[in-house]
Formats: C-alpha cells, structure tokens, sequence
C-alpha cells in the first residue's frame, strides 16, 4: 500500500525494566530497520525504574542516533503503566510497542501496512492464527499456564475474536491510542487485555496478524505474574459493567 507521509508516521514505544543487555541488541536492530524507511519515524525508550544500567544505555544510544529518546523513570510501575507512558508521549500517526527483547522483529511491521489501508485501527502481532512461526525456549510451566489462560481471558473479557491478547507487538492509529490508552488503567500483564477491551467498546477494527516470535529462555513473566493477570482480569470486567471509563454511546 502506499502512505502519504505528511507528519510522523510511526512510533515505536519500547518497554524495558532491567533490559540493559536486551537492549544492546534490540536498539542496533530497530535503527537498522527504520532508517532504510522513507518515512519519518521516532522511537521512544521507556525504562521502567530498572535497576542496572538500562537508562544509561538506552540514552546513550539516543544520544548517537537521530530519532531516538529516552523516557527514564525511577520508580517501577509495570509494563502496563510504562506503554501508556509512551504511546501516549507519541507523535505518530500509528504507534506500535514492542518488547525489548526483540521477540517480534521490528520488521513485521511491514504485515500490517495493508491491513491499516483497509480502516483497520489496530493491528496485533499473534501467534495463535494460520501462518505464525514459534521459536520458544520457555519453561514448561508457562506452555501450560499460557494455553489455560487465553481460554479464560476470552470468556471473561469477551474477546472471542481475538486468540492471541498477549504478544508484545502491536499497531494503534493516533486516535484510538488516544481514546484507549487514556482511559486504561491496569499497570501490569493484563494490560493488554484492558486495551483489547477497550477497542472493542469503541467499536475499533482489530487485526490479527501471524508473527514470527522467538521467545528466550530468560524471562521477566513468573507463575506469579499468571494469577496477577487473572486478577486483573476480574477488575475490567468490574470496571466495564459500572462503566468506570466513562465510555459513552
């Protein structure tokens, strides 16, 4: 598809708590990638109150490559709270966050494009639909815990349409980062599920789109961090039958 590039085109919102050594690959890789692109673009690095050195890289880079900033917060607010952080900061007109450990390569992008051509306002990352590859190295629990949990996240958040809530790679236009992330409120894991939630009572277009993800043995997501999110997924639904995010219709 063809874009007129009349402002910022895209912004890519990077997450990162600890990911000093993540990042030493991930930024190289993302730089590579969009300055070959003839559009105009920004990258936004969001160090989560990390405790190693994680800022000072990430501004050191930015202090040697145009299109690059840092976000250096000190104190540890989640995931969740630290994309909102940053997609709202933006300037594109689509914003896409992605995990710094570059599990989904920046180069991705490219499958969305055509769907953003067809007025689609959000496009996801999946590895649950036709097509997508899965290179994991992920510990047993997590295989078994991940397949359980999708099943309940679409029952109780009501997102049958969608099989994959929680690949960090995904696509907004300016407004619906706006309307979305505005109102969300969860600051960890199931912050996805919030926004996905969100979308869909705004009456947003998804677009699930197969990836490739290559999922490291290290990992910042515990057994622990499972039962966070099914809490948290009690408290949207909570949230969304006494209308707390003021959506109106």
């Amino acid at each position: 598809m063809t874009f007129e590039f009349t402002s910022m085109h895209l912004s890519v919102i990077i997450p990162s708590y600890n990911g000093e050594k993540r990042l030493e690959a991930t930024l190289p890789a993302v730089f590579d990638y969009l300055s070959r692109q003839s559009y105009e673009w920004e990258v936004i690095i969001v160090s989560d109150g990390s405790k190693d050195k994680t800022a000072e890289v990430a501004q050191a880079f930015a202090a040697a490559h145009a299109g690059f900033s840092v976000i250096a917060r000190a104190e540890n607010r989640g995931k969740g709270y630290t994309v909102r952080e940053g997609m709202l900061k933006a300037r594109g007109d689509f914003r896409l966050f992605t995990d710094d450990d570059n599990s989904t390569t920046i180069e991705q992008i490219e499958k969305f494009w055509p769907y953003f051509g067809q007025d689609y306002d959000i496009v996801i990352g999946s590895i649950e639909v036709a097509g997508a590859k899965i290179f994991e190295q992920a510990q047993w629990y997590r295989r078994i815990m991940g397949h359980y949990s999708k099943l309940i996240i679409r029952v109780v958040a009501g997102l049958w349409g969608i099989h994959d809530t929680q690949r960090g790679f995904k696509c907004f236009t300016a407004k619906s980062t706006q309307d979305i992330f505005s109102r969300a409120r969860i600051n960890r894991f199931a912050f996805d599920i919030e926004v996905l939630t969100l979308a869909k009572k705004f009456s947003y277009k998804v677009k699930e789109v197969p990836v490739v993800w290559n999922n490291p043995a290290e990992t910042k997501v515990h057994l622990s961090s499972y039962f966070q999110v099914l809490k948290d997924l009690f408290k949207i639904r909570f949230w969304l039958w006494f209308n707390s995010y003021n959506i109106k219709h």
